[in-house]
């Protein structure tokens, strides 16, 4: 971080060893990352002395552990310097590299959306089409902001030399100024505009807007995932194809000869909250009257953490499936769901949209799934609503009161899945008659929603008469193709 250059000397002369003991010690009971509290005092900031660059005499960085809901771990940087009033502040990801790239995509049309907080790491890249404006990643280090915060710190940069310009460039000053004034036009929102936020290292991130309650389909935000390419892993450090070989030995040596569907698969992985090895099992279980399923179970010893997720057995299917269940009695809440990883939710009652992968892969009960989507709502409120806004807070109540009146089944609702890849179920009480209280669609699914699940690219048909004859087995393929 520039502005600070603590020691670990600094830390033990200061008696702030805690930050060095969290990052050796990660299986002590003693929880780490502290969600934000707004009714709590936040006293748990590590202060260490360290070195001003802008004077070189001594400021305090302060340091805070904490936990951003729907997100991850950060650790928030402040220094300030009570010398020459220089500060700075940077934030750093404490987690670890997701499996798949990020890119957020907001639609800037009102002034609420220019107040939406951004968390932006160092590997994103800021795309704003209108301004013909790219920030490459890695050129701006990680920070929390907001929409407006990130248009000013652009503008800032480019207005710092613009004296030095005039003087010795004054081609490229007169352009440099119709480009501010034209970005002061879009900051004041005189014009609506588009922020791309693409991150590979998956660590970014836009906040809903809280003009929506927790759950609302937020039409001006679109949120996808996107594997890497080779060249990006490796310029994060990960190199997928060193530990290739040796993931498929352990499966194979935990198989051996047998029948998968009667093993427990065992994977050697790390903790997601506290890093420390542990296994992860694998089972393939058979629903009736749909398909198989995967069930993976994490039980971590040191911390005591659990996680599980499902993951269909079978590929996807060529048609979408949208299952929608009419609610009316205690009995419909025991009634399995298998909701996959690419499905989203809908309650129309409660104008609830829960979008895909929120909630992850999950084989549980109704009942189960939406106390699940409760506590996901919830447990955002005081990050992202905080008690600042009354109004909020009452609509909040009202919200948590409705959720409630499902749960306990006062009134009949409809509860709906909707998953382009066709993997997701509700378990059908009559089977194998029909379920006058289930209905399932089946559709086509549009070109988006193929591009999300990356089918757009795949060729399944004559793909060996595409591939250029490098050998003699390559040419022996196109010549049987031929005849």
């Amino acid at each position: 971080m520039s502005g600070s250059i603590p020691s670990t000397k600094d830390v033990e002369d200061d008696g702030k060893s805690d930050l060095a003991e969290a990052s050796t010690n990660t299986f002590e009971e003693k929880e780490i990352f502290k969600p934000i509290d707004g009714e709590k005092s936040v006293d748990e900031a590590i202060q260490v002395e360290s070195m001003c660059i802008n004077c070189g005499e001594n400021g305090i960085t302060k340091l805070l552990l904490t936990v951003i809901p729907f997100y991850k771990e950060i650790i928030l940087s402040s220094f300030s310097c009570p010398h020459c009033a220089y500060t700075d502040n940077e934030i750093q990801s404490a987690g670890e590299i997701q499996a798949q790239g990020v890119q957020c995509t907001l639609k800037v049309k009102e002034i609420y959306d220019l107040n939406r907080k951004v968390i932006k790491s160092d590997f994103a890249s800021i795309s704003i089409p209108e301004l013909e404006l790219d920030v490459p990643a890695s050129s701006q280090k990680g920070e929390v902001t907001t929409v407006e915060g990130i248009l000013q710190r652009i503008m800032e940069g480019l207005r710092q030399d613009q004296g030095q310009r005039k003087r010795e460039h004054p081609e490229d000053f007169e352009q440099i100024e119709k480009f501010l004034c034209k970005a002061e036009k879009y900051k004041q929102l005189e014009y609506p505009f588009t922020l791309i936020l693409r991150d590979k290292s998956g660590k970014s991130f836009i906040c809903p807007s809280t003009n929506y309650l927790p759950g609302q389909s937020d039409t001006s935000l679109n949120i996808t995932h996107f594997n890497r390419t080779l060249d990006e892993d490796h310029q994060l450090g990960i190199y997928p194809e060193l530990s290739e070989s040796s993931q498929v030995e352990t499966v194979e040596d935990s198989v051996e000869n047998g029948d998968l569907n009667d093993e427990i698969l065992k994977f050697a992985v790390n903790c997601p909250d506290c890093r420390a090895p542990c296994e992860t099992k694998m089972k393939i279980v058979k629903i009736p009257y749909f398909k198989e399923v995967i069930i993976m179970a994490t039980d971590c010893e040191d911390c005591g953490s659990k996680t599980n997720e499902v993951k269909s057995g079978g590929g996807t299917e060529e048609k979408g499936r949208r299952i929608t269940l009419k609610v009316e009695n205690v009995e419909d809440l025991s009634r399995d769901v298998l909701k996959a990883e690419t499905c989203s939710i809908e309650m129309p009652s409660l104008e609830l949209h829960v979008g895909a992968g929120t909630l992850g892969g999950k084989f549980t009960t109704l009942e189960g799934i939406l106390t699940s989507i409760k506590e996901q709502i919830m447990g955002s409120h005081s990050t992202f609503i905080g008690d600042s806004d009354p109004e909020m807070k009452d609509k909040m109540d009202a919200f948590s009161a409705k959720f409630d009146h499902c749960l306990a089944i006062s009134e009949p609702f409809v509860f709906i899945l909707d998953d382009p890849a066709g993997n997701s179920y509700i378990q059908n009480i009559q089977a194998p008659d029909n379920d006058p209280q289930l209905e399932i669609t089946e559709y086509e699914r549009s070109f988006e929603q193929n591009e999300d699940l990356g089918l757009n690219d795949i060729n399944t048909e004559n793909y060996t008469s595409n591939r250029e004859p490098g050998d003699e087995d390559d040419k022996k393929v196109l010549h049987n193709d031929k005849s």
